[in-house]
């Protein structure tokens, strides 16, 4: 009787294991905008989530564990981005591929810090972002996208060249990625030989700048440069076309999307915008471009850069067998990872090594490369 009850012990712990192991998951998570005026690139961001995600439960997951995701909406916004970083740490998430705006990331940053939680950005170029956390010694945090200093030295020296002997205007919206975008920017300009005629902050969310721009207007301003993101600055050409006033609006990143155009209509035609060359091009990235496509959906943006930095962590967790963040920061750094967007090189901060950044044009209601 002892040896039978015993037996069905061991069978009934091992079915529990097998149960165990077979329903196991790991949660992880992506950041971004998904409501408020920024929400197109939310978007962007849960899409490439979604399939990044699909695709590596269909072979199986991570370290033998299903990949659970959970979508957190910050509205780039500070302390709602703390807000849901602390929720996510008691969620037990492993891994957060997020924030988008970088006034979001940085704070969002500490809480993965303290709580062992490993960040990489799909989209946030500060490189606050990245220098702060080394400076505090934190080892958390990551990017796959480049930085601000990296694309502030193209638009820079393209204005000084491009509009040498006209009267440039440099605005910004404030934020840790506008302000951040437009100074490096400004500094580049500079350093080219070129200065700028104005150099003004504006309010994000406002509806209408048409006193900024009848202020550029009166002083002849032939470019302006936005710091910001695509609402704004969509407003400002759209309205300064309104005013018979036709600048060359020039901007970073945060205008590849659609919704720019949505804003602007045809006075959007010919805005120039520095990005990273086009991910949807790469031979990586082909399955999946047409996986999105067969969805009815144009993986524009950061979509694909959200997908390389689920990619970045899947990878990472198999060379280190691991999912804790020391190990998995530890194979991140000076390792070379094979993703949808390229091959990606982490340094010692956690940013990607050599960042490319090319010029776009809106041409006809759509961004290409120059």
């Amino acid at each position: 009787m002892r040896n039978w009850k015993s037996s069905l012990v061991v069978v009934a712990a091992a079915t529990a294991a097998s149960f165990t192991a077979a329903n196991a998951e790991v949660s992880i998570a992506t950041v971004g905008p998904m409501t408020g005026q920024y929400a197109s690139f939310g978007e962007q961001m849960k899409r490439g989530a979604e399939m990044a995600v699909k695709d590596l439960n269909a072979k199986g997951g991570v370290l033998g564990q299903k990949v659970k995701l959970i979508i957190g909406d910050d509205a780039c916004d500070p302390k709602q981005a703390v807000a849901v970083a602390n929720k996510l740490v008691s969620q037990k998430v492993a891994f957060v591929a997020g924030h988008f705006c970088s006034g979001s990331s940085i704070p969002a940053s500490a809480v993965y810090a303290e709580n062992g939680v490993l960040q990489i950005s799909p989209a946030s170029t500060n490189p606050a972002l990245t220098e702060a956390a080394a400076k505090k010694g934190w080892i958390n945090v990551f990017r796959v996208c480049g930085r601000d200093d990296a694309q502030g030295i193209v638009a820079g020296r393209f204005l000084a060249s491009a509009f040498k002997g006209k009267k440039i205007a440099i605005l910004h919206d404030k934020t840790a990625y506008g302000k951040g975008l437009a100074d490096e920017t400004r500094k580049n300009l500079r350093a080219a030989g070129g200065k700028e005629a104005m150099y003004e902050a504006y309010t994000a969310g406002e509806k209408d700048y048409s006193a900024l721009i009848s202020k550029m207007k009166a002083a002849g301003i032939a470019a302006f440069y936005v710091g910001g993101y695509h609402t704004e600055a969509g407003l400002m050409i759209r309205q300064a076309h309104e005013q018979g006033y036709k600048p060359q609006l020039i901007s970073g990143d945060a205008l590849v999307t659609d919704e720019y155009w949505k804003i602007t209509g045809p006075a959007g035609e010919g805005t120039l915008m520095t990005f990273q060359p086009d991910p949807r091009k790469k031979a990586q990235a082909k399955a999946v471009v047409a996986r999105f496509l067969k969805d009815k959906y144009d993986p524009e943006g950061y979509t694909l850069y959200t997908y390389a930095a689920i990619q970045v962590w899947a990878e990472a967790t198999k060379r280190a067998k691991s999912l804790k963040m020391k190990a998995l920061s530890k194979v991140l750094r000076g390792g070379t990872y094979e993703t949808v967007i390229g091959k990606l090189n982490f340094d010692n901060k956690g940013d990607v090594k050599d960042p490319e950044y090319v010029w776009y044009v809106w041409k006809n209601g759509k961004y290409a490369e120059k």
